[in-house]
């Protein structure tokens, strides 16, 4: 029964029932109502990059408990557990059409792809790799914002973060941004938004208060689109939205543009 129940699943978007296969060979888009389901950093990295080519960096980074905050470390060794990862960012340098990329790629379901001081130092580190190799960065957003646990410390990284992007600027290196569902609050707030250009998966959830919080405000009555991709491409803040399947052609044309005074 169990190996019969895991050859279907059902979509996230419109529940229809899938088979586990197609799925996965449609990238983990539903082939009926386009919904772009989640991808692990890894999933993500493999559909995206050169095959082979990702080497990880800054691995050995761990998070600290500073506040001794109630339960926190029974849930991070949970997420540990659940992707294989010590933190919701996995950095590293790859190659994409053979062009060398700094990345980082963070992951929703290691705590809600929440940025404490792990994740900024190593997205500030990617960014810092790609002024020191001379090489574009590319960073896949994927967050509920700053992680609550490390209170302060986890704050102050969206400020660490800015100021990395700022260094490319000065050095003339280019930084693409690739909103996934969900990028939310701290991490939309800092480096996600400062990019040279930012694209985003269909569908995926942008903005900086979630929607509860919104109503708990007392914000009155918003479009059925709000805080989606598309409705952000309408404010301006959007370049591009990219269908998965065209991610890393779309990736690799901007990478040649962009960074040809880098490979040149």
């Amino acid at each position: 029964m169990r190996a019969q129940s895991e050859a279907f699943l059902q979509c996230a978007g419109c529940k229809k029932i899938l088979f586990s296969v197609e799925f996965e060979q449609n990238l983990r888009v539903c082939p009926h109502c386009g919904h772009h389901h989640r991808l692990s950093a890894a999933k993500r990295i493999e559909l995206t990059f050169d095959l082979g080519s990702f080497s990880e960096l800054d691995s050995e980074l761990r998070s600290l408990d500073p506040l001794a905050f109630p339960d926190y470390a029974d849930k991070r060794l949970g997420a540990e557990q659940k992707t294989k990862s010590f933190d919701s960012v996995t950095t590293g340098l790859a190659a994409l059409e053979g062009n060398q990329v700094s990345v980082a790629v963070a992951d929703f379901a290691f705590m809600g792809g929440s940025m404490g001081s792990v994740a900024g130092e190593k997205i500030t580190r990617t960014l810092e790799r790609a002024v020191e190799q001379r090489v574009p960065a590319i960073i896949f957003c994927a967050s509920g914002g700053a992680r609550m646990q490390e209170g302060l410390l986890s704050l102050m990284q969206m400020a660490k973060t800015t100021a990395a992007v700022q260094r490319c600027n000065e050095f003339g290196i280019p930084y693409l941004a690739v909103f996934t569902d969900p990028t939310m609050a701290g991490v939309l707030a800092s480096y996600a938004s400062v990019a040279d250009v930012i694209i985003a998966e269909p569908k995926a959830l942008v903005g900086f208060a979630g929607a509860r919080v919104s109503k708990q405000a007392q914000v009155s009555k918003v479009p059925d689109d709000f805080q989606t991709a598309e409705f952000v491409m309408k404010s301006g803040m959007l370049d591009r939205i990219v269908p998965r399947k065209e991610m890393r052609n779309t990736l690799s044309s901007l990478v040649s543009m962009l960074g040809g005074h880098l490979y040149g």
